[in-house]
C-alpha cells in the first residue's frame, strides 16, 4: 500500500501531470471561444440571409 501511495504522490509531483492539466484547460478555453464565435457569426449570417430572402420575395 505504501508503494502505491509513493507512486501516486510522485506522479502528482511531476511537472508532466501539471502541464497536461494546463493543456486541457487551454483546449477547453479555446473550445468555448470557438463555440461563442460560431454562435455569434451564425446569428449574423442567418439574419443576413433572411434580409436577402425577403428582398428577393418582394
Amino acid at each position: 500500500m505504501f508503494a502505491l501511495w509513493t507512486k501516486l504522490t510522485s506522479w502528482m509531483a511531476e511537472e508532466k501531470g501539471a502541464s497536461m492539466v494546463e493543456y486541457a484547460l487551454l483546449v477547453v478555453l479555446i473550445a468555448i471561444v470557438a463555440l461563442v464565435a460560431v454562435r455569434l457569426a451564425g446569428n449574423e449570417v442567418s439574419s443576413t440571409f433572411s434580409e436577402i430572402g425577403s428582398g428577393l420575395g418582394s
